[in-house]
């Protein structure tokens, strides 16, 4: 995957941090026994699904055309 970039774009990476954060959030109130906290975590987890998908769409992903289908060797 490193010849295709896969993933390393704005919109990826915000995405990713945001639901980063999110699971950690919702991992401590778990431990903590705090359902509401653990739910606000989860609404981070999904935010950051939300954030990404709204990046790519304002062109801060990774373009489709940059997918290269590997050509086939005939024999």
């Amino acid at each position: 995957m490193a010849g295709s970039s896969h993933g390393h774009t704005p919109a990826a990476w915000t995405g990713v941090v945001i639901a980063f954060i999110g699971f950690c959030v919702a991992g401590a109130f778990m431990v903590m026994d705090q359902p509401a906290g653990f739910w606000a975590g989860m609404g981070l987890v999904i935010l950051g699904g939300i954030v990404g998908a709204v990046m790519r769409s304002m062109g801060m992903g990774q373009p489709k055309s940059n997918h290269a289908v590997p050509a086939r060797a005939e024999s």
